[in-house]
């Protein structure tokens, strides 16, 4: 053990390593459990101030429960943030409104029970946009997340202040969860790992609802391909899976596809990024192939903003029987309101629209993956976009169609149920990331993170790190 305190040198350093690696300095005795976390706080106070990852901080709560764990545990220490949706003992959850309480949650659901089993230590709240419903993170309530790769650009959303605190170098993990790109989307413009999961992969996470129970996918957003392996077999309905641990030998038909589900081709700098992709793939043995999407995908789209539409009414219609119209009116985003607003015209026949659609999404994805058993794309029309692109105050009839038009890839795997992750492979001119995004079928998860494996070895990206982040602190401050 340390004979010494430790230094903001000392938790810089420790803070560009992955949970993995954190976890190994705790196992060979060059530092506590405790002092795992404690680096994560002094990391948070120097760098999060001026990043606006977290939310909400728990330094008392995590000291405490840091103190206690069994240092016998895989991940014990290892520090992780909580999106601000989630429940988790002791913490509020105010998923970035300012129409919930601050009461911390009493319990949690069995995923944040099994990470605690692990030994891992929450320290805080990940930032998040209202309720999760636009593609940045600039909630009215605060922070605003920057991109710790460019400060005018936004980390996307709405796991951006998991994403910019891992990438940053604050926390190695970070929970996210995805309900139209919401992990992928997030981890593309920020420069790290995100899986979304599949249907029935992971344990519960929230509380039941008819919707989000079939879209969203929850996972540990990170740095590194084992990290997040680990996360998904940690929280994995089958309590005695393994992880995924190595690339395998097996070759693989990948169909690439560009445009959009509009049709419409994306940025230059993205296009670049996945044809690049798909080049590193044929030289690694694959068969890649040019397909199109195996459907309408503007229709597509056209059901799936009503699904949107309806999951924003429904936190119109919780926040008005809670806090009765008036306050509701001035408690919630206008973009929150414009979609209970939409919502209005919306009859029982948009419902049938989706749950049909919702049925044969799945048969239709599984009959291309019989002839492509991975799928890749981009994740987002554009690099990381502006500040202010996507904030809760843009006028509803232009944030909506642009909001779509952004993120008119990710949202097909959410209606699926189907496994998709974006990977840090490539950046743009500007230096700044692009994800590529690979998605297969059905409980495929173990066959996307073997060759996320793969792909991580053959164009390794753990050396690049933003200029907001421990790496660059450590240089700035002297430490």
């Amino acid at each position: 053990m340390r004979n010494s305190p430790l230094s903001l040198a000392d938790a810089l350093d420790i803070g560009k390593l992955d949970a993995h690696d954190q976890a190994a300095l705790r196992e060979r005795g060059e530092v506590s459990a405790a002092e795992l976390t404690e680096a994560a706080l002094l990391r948070i106070d120097a760098l999060d101030p001026a990043l606006g990852a977290l939310s909400h901080r728990a330094d008392a709560l995590a000291l405490a429960r840091a103190a206690g764990v069994l240092p016998a545990l895989p991940m014990a220490g290892v520090p992780w943030l909580v999106k601000d949706s989630l429940d988790y003992p002791g913490m509020p959850s105010l998923a970035g409104s300012r129409s919930r309480s601050g009461v911390p949650a009493r319990s949690g659901y069995a995923f944040v029970q099994r990470l605690d089993a692990a030994g891992l230590v929450a320290v805080g709240k990940s930032a998040m946009p209202e309720f999760g419903l636009l593609a940045s993170t600039e909630p009215l309530l605060g922070p605003v997340t920057l991109n710790p790769w460019s400060p005018e650009r936004s980390p996307a959303g709405s796991s951006g202040g998991a994403a910019a605190a891992v990438a940053a170098g604050l926390v190695p993990l970070a929970h996210g969860s995805d309900g139209a790109g919401s992990i992928r989307l997030p981890a593309s413009c920020c420069g790290i790992v995100g899986l979304k999961p599949g249907r029935d992969a992971t344990v519960r996470v929230r509380s039941r609802h008819l919707l989000e129970d079939l879209l969203v996918g929850d996972s540990l957003m990170s740095r590194s391909v084992r990290d997040t392996a680990w996360g998904f077999a940690a929280t994995h309905l089958d309590a005695r899976r393994v992880a995924v641990t190595a690339p395998a030998s097996r070759r693989l038909r990948i169909g690439v596809v560009e445009s959009n589900l509009y049709g419409r081709a994306p940025h230059d700098d993205v296009a670049a990024a996945v044809r690049r992709s798909a080049d590193l793939c044929a030289r690694l043995g694959h068969a890649v192939e040019r397909v199109d999407w195996p459907l309408d995908g503007a229709a597509f789209l056209d059901v799936f903003r009503d699904v949107w539409t309806h999951l924003g009414a429904d936190c119109v219609d919780a926040t008005y029987a809670a806090l009765g119209a008036e306050r509701a009116q001035c408690a919630l985003e206008p973009w929150t309101l414009a979609l209970g607003e939409r919502a209005q015209s919306l009859t029982p026949r948009s419902l049938e629209r989706i749950y049909a659609q919702l049925a044969e999404l799945p048969t239709q994805l599984a009959r291309f993956h019989a002839a492509y058993e991975v799928l890749l794309s981009p994740v987002a029309h554009t690099p990381p976009p502006l500040l202010g692109t996507f904030g809760p105050c843009v006028p509803a009839d232009e944030l909506l169609p642009a909001l779509f038009e952004w993120a008119a890839y990710t949202p097909l795997q959410n209606f699926a149920g189907t496994p998709a992750i974006s990977l840090p492979l490539f950046t743009d001119a500007q230096g700044l990331p692009i994800g590529s995004m690979f998605a297969v079928d059905r409980g495929q998860e173990d066959l996307l993170l073997a060759l996320a494996y793969e792909l991580e070895q053959a164009a390794p990206w753990h050396a690049r790190w933003p200029a907001l982040s421990v790496v660059n602190a450590a240089r700035l401050s002297g430490a």
